[in-house]
């Protein structure tokens, strides 16, 4: 096993988000687990292979229950929060490693990624239990906060490369 390179390990900004990228990342597998625990228990299979295997091709379908794991919207959800922190978490990891590298405040930069986090988290857990308004909403544009300032940092300190 290749011992972590002393210098990452000094950078406490790098630590921090490597600390939070595991918890969304993580976040994401629970999510994905719940996703297939519900196709079986609704059994309402995505593919018609596993729809044979688990009882016949009438349970190749969608099923309302099923749909709002996959998606972040009304009755058609776990996908749609799988799909969801894919298209929000991934931007993230991209941003947060490169803002990392940019030497910002470790307290400052670890404020940008505990509110992404907890606003991912919010946003999964008002999603999947169906809260009232605006929680998800407010929750997203938290999460969102953060990646912007992100970006906006890291567009000013690359403005002279381009």
């Amino acid at each position: 096993r290749a011992a972590p390179s002393p210098k990452m390990m000094e950078n406490t900004v790098f630590m921090s988000f490597t600390f939070y990228s595991t918890i969304l990342i993580l976040k994401m597998y629970v999510v994905a687990i719940i996703t297939g625990q519900v196709r079986l228990r609704k059994k309402a299979f995505a593919n018609p292979e596993d729809a044979l295997r688990n009882g016949g091709l009438q349970y190749y379908r969608e099923d309302p229950d099923v749909e709002r794991c996959r998606r972040q919207d009304n009755l058609i959800s776990l996908f749609r929060a799988h799909r969801n922190d894919m298209e929000n978490i991934f931007p993230f990891l991209f941003l947060g490693a490169i803002y990392s590298l940019l030497d910002p405040s470790p307290a400052v930069a670890r404020i940008h990624f505990f509110v992404f986090c907890m606003g991912r988290i919010v946003h999964t857990v008002a999603y999947l239990l169906r809260l009232k308004a605006p929680t998800r909403s407010v929750a997203y544009g938290v999460a969102q906060l953060p990646c912007f300032s992100m970006a906006l940092q890291i567009l000013l300190a690359t403005t002279s490369y381009w």
